[in-house]
């Protein structure tokens, strides 16, 4: 048994890339918080769609047995959660808001951690669903 970790998981690789999402797709997500160093606090917070916590447990996240834990029934719908310490949580919502979204940990000394990302939700097949074009005068990166 090796007890030694990849040196490559201490620090997240910086990116400026989006996660896109086909409008009205479902996403689940496994959030995991059993450090490397340190166990820390992680309130995740998704902006721009409630999501449905359908499980958290302790120790490393097994998608084998895990899933049996789900509450498909009346799962609790937040916008926030707090990832158990040293343990994880399961997320899911339907992307039906278009646009760009950003992912992350409240704390704010945790972003430069990783601990944060963007979806890009793309325009649904309505006018009800797809965000305008911008402004002619809008400045360009």
């Amino acid at each position: 048994m090796n007890n030694s970790f990849d040196l490559n998981l201490l620090m997240t690789p910086k990116s400026t890339s989006l996660k896109r999402l086909r409008f009205n797709s479902t996403v689940q997500i496994v959030l995991q918080n059993t450090a490397l160093l340190g166990v820390e606090n992680h309130p995740m917070h998704l902006h721009g769609f409630n999501f449905y916590v359908l499980a958290q447990g302790f120790g490393n996240y097994d998608p084998a047995n895990d899933t049996s834990r789900f509450n498909l029934v009346n799962p609790q719908e937040r916008n926030t959660l707090g990832v158990p310490v040293g343990g994880w949580a399961v997320i899911k919502f339907r992307a039906n808001n278009p646009g760009v979204w950003f992912i992350h940990c409240h704390l704010e000394v945790h972003l430069p951690w990783g601990l944060g990302t963007a979806f890009l939700v793309e325009n649904g097949g309505t006018p009800e669903s797809t965000l305008p074009p911008p402004p002619a005068d809008f400045p360009q990166c």
